[in-house]
């Protein structure tokens, strides 16, 4: 930290975000505790070690015998218990050592069962010149508190540990409604502007609040008043906590992260008072950035809730529009939320004064994405053959996330391989992996269903080709990848922002070729055509009721709602008759109908063509586009494909599944056949 702006105290509450640490104290107690009582234990055994205990006809041999020491330092005792009746001699008697064989003194006791005055023994001590001297004795407070003395340690060891624990439930309780805001200083929060790549826009508009944090008298003296809030507004992956870390990183503020599901709780009103917790821990640590991720969560549009009653969320967002409200951008005290779900945000929460701008993070473009590599290639090691712009111009509407995890993807691919580096060849099957899955080599397919699938894929292909209007062709496989038995690849050549009508038309009519190549060859149709009639009818209805390409003209028809909220869906009534609804779906129908009567032509004219393709694809599972090309203009493969030797995963199938000769067969082939590109 700077000078000017020094660190902060961090708050240590239980509720102040940060994380409950071991109770160190308790775990002390209860080991003295432990201690004490052994102790206790041990010294109670050592107190109450009995002498030797002599029967009394003994002890009179002994008296006779003069082996009982009676002097002033070892003097012959009568212990006279009080309140027991109880009587016995204690002293020292002379006796052989049994290791050494000398004579030592040993002590002893003997208890005798009747008065010592006027009995037997008083006369056999008189004759040996012995006078006891007669010692009362009342322990039974010392025996008690010996008895009850490790009970007593343990109850007071219980107490303080238990007390802590009481008033650490106690302060949970009080802290419940404090922020769960972490706080993140400029000595943890490591990026800067240099670690965000692909959303230069982006950057150019949140740079000047990094110049506001780091100099507010600058906008000050000329009267500029800094947005208080700032929303970011992008899909899932595109960098928007990563932008809101590094704004924090480069103006060298604190940073204070919470999410918006975080202030919502089981208990009314504890999100109203974390949200007053968290503006007052911004006020104290100012200048500083506060970042709500999510705040759709918390933020959605009131009114619009299922059902009756007081809703928790919408007072935690009345709260958190009176506090942005509250304070002035003059503290330096910056909100910045992100959601992926502006549609569903309370207006309230979107006007001037509370976030007064938006800030879009949208998918990286083609140098974009070969920035965002670069910023992840630093972590890993590429061979001086891979090329990530190569990689950059063949992955389209990848979002940040999406480029790390392939070339985290190529990493585990390389290692698994026992290469030094990751080369061209693993990044690529790396964006495949993460745009269509992986392959599935292991899956038994029938020598029937790959027929069906080669057909069904060959279709595809071959349309793609020919039509002008086509994504290029990557390449076509029938090995099971993800969900899909086969796969149609194909890559934009550079970003799609729009759909033109021949482009759309042209892909419903590559759409519709797998299912017809399927019934020209087999005689009949599977399911494997599925997920195509899934795509094309929802790419004719959006051209029917979204963009006004039909013969209804251009109305829309609020078919188009690329979110679903709910509540707002069943209080909103439809905006056209059921007349126009029939219309509609005979609209939908005619295109549809269109685009296969077209592919059956094409399809007819190349059916050789088709043919060869699928007998192509069963003998190498995958082919490129170069390789589909030569076929159409050559009627072969000039530069066939190098075959991987992949050992077989799974036993040979039963003897009743034998492979059948490539004739007209009836498929049964699951849905997913036909991959969609790369911008559906």
């Amino acid at each position: 930290m700077s000078e000017e702006n020094p660190k902060p105290p961090q708050d240590n509450r239980p509720g102040g975000g940060n994380d409950p640490q071991m109770n160190w104290r308790g775990l002390v107690l209860f080991a003295v505790a432990l201690s004490l009582i052994g102790g206790a234990f041990l010294v109670r055994g050592n107190s109450f070690a009995q002498p030797e205990a002599i029967p009394y006809p003994k002890f009179l041999e002994l008296v006779k015998a003069e082996k009982i020491v009676n002097s002033a330092e070892s003097p012959l005792e009568l212990v006279v218990e009080e309140g027991r009746n109880t009587q016995y001699f204690e002293g020292k008697v002379k006796q052989k050592s049994k290791t050494t064989g000398e004579e030592a003194l040993v002590s002893f006791r003997t208890p005798i069962f009747t008065s010592f005055n006027g009995s037997d023994i008083q006369k056999v001590l008189a004759e040996a010149g012995i006078t006891p001297s007669i010692v009362p004795k009342s322990d039974y407070l010392a025996s008690a508190i010996v008895s009850f003395l490790p009970i007593l340690l343990f109850l007071v060891i219980l107490y303080f540990f238990f007390r802590s624990q009481i008033r650490m439930a106690g302060k949970g309780a009080l802290n419940f409604g404090k922020s769960k805001a972490r706080m993140m200083s400029k000595e943890k929060n490591r990026i800067t502007f240099k670690d965000v790549a692909g959303v230069e826009e982006a950057k150019d508009e949140v740079q000047e609040l990094v110049e506001f944090l780091k100099d507010p008298k600058r906008f000050q003296k000329l009267g500029g008043r800094i947005p208080k809030g700032i929303l970011m507004v992008g899909s899932p992956g595109t960098g928007k906590t990563l932008l809101a870390r590094a704004i924090a990183g480069e103006a060298d503020v604190p940073f204070f992260s919470i999410s918006g599901s975080d202030f919502v709780e089981m208990f009314v009103g504890v999100g109203a008072s974390r949200v007053r917790d968290m503006f007052e821990q911004g006020k104290k640590s100012a200048p500083c950035l506060m970042f709500i991720d999510e705040i759709d969560a918390v933020g959605r549009h009131r009114g619009h809730g299922m059902g009756g009653g007081h809703d928790e969320r919408e007072q935690t967002l009345n709260q958190l529009l009176v506090e942005m409200d509250g304070f002035d951008t003059q503290e330096g005290v910056i909100i910045i939320a992100a959601t992926n779900r502006p549609d569903v945000l309370d207006p309230a929460l979107l006007r001037p004064g509370r976030f007064d701008r938006q800030v879009t993070v949208s998918l990286p473009d083609v140098k974009g994405r070969e920035e965002i590599l670069k910023v992840h290639a630093k972590k890993v090691k590429l061979s001086e053959a891979a090329d990530l712009g190569v990689l950059a111009r063949g992955t389209p509407g990848y979002s940040g996330a999406e480029l790390a995890n392939v070339l985290n993807e190529a990493a585990l691919l390389a290692a698994r391989k026992g290469l030094k580096a990751i080369g061209q060849r693993e990044l690529e099957e790396a964006r495949d992996k993460v745009r269509w899955g992986k392959e599935r080599r292991s899956m038994a397919m029938s020598e029937r269903e790959k027929i069906s699938t080669a057909w069904h894929e060959a279709g595809h292909a071959l349309i793609n080709m020919l039509l002008e209007h086509t994504h290029p062709l990557h390449k076509v496989t029938i090995i099971p990848r993800g969900p899909y038995l086969g796969a149609t690849m194909y890559l934009p050549e550079g970003d799609k922002y729009s759909t033109q009508q021949k482009e759309a038309l042209d892909l419903l009519a590559v759409t519709m070729g797998g299912r017809i190549a399927e019934e020209m060859f087999t005689n009949d149709v599977s399911n494997g055509a599925s997920g195509d009639i899934r795509q094309a009818t929802t790419l004719a209805r959006r051209m029917v009721c979204e963009w006004g390409m039909s013969s209804l003209g251009m109305i829309s028809f609020s078919e188009g709602n690329d979110y679903v909220f709910l509540a707002r869906e069943m209080s909103r009534a439809r905006e056209y008759s059921e007349f126009t609804a029939q219309l509609i779906d005979a609209e939908v129908k005619r295109i549809i109908d269109e685009a296969y009567r077209r592919a059956t032509v094409i399809l007819e004219a190349n059916r050789a063509k088709v043919e060869i393709i699928a007998k192509a694809l069963l003998e190498y599972e995958t082919l490129d586009a170069s390789h589909i090309r030569e076929i159409i203009e050559f009627g072969e493969i000039r530069n066939p494909p190098i075959l991987e030797v992949v050992p077989p995963p799974l036993p040979p199938p039963p003897a009743d599944s034998a492979p059948e000769p490539p004739e007209p067969l009836k498929p049964h082939l699951p849905p997913g056949g036909f991959a969609a590109p790369a911008t559906a």
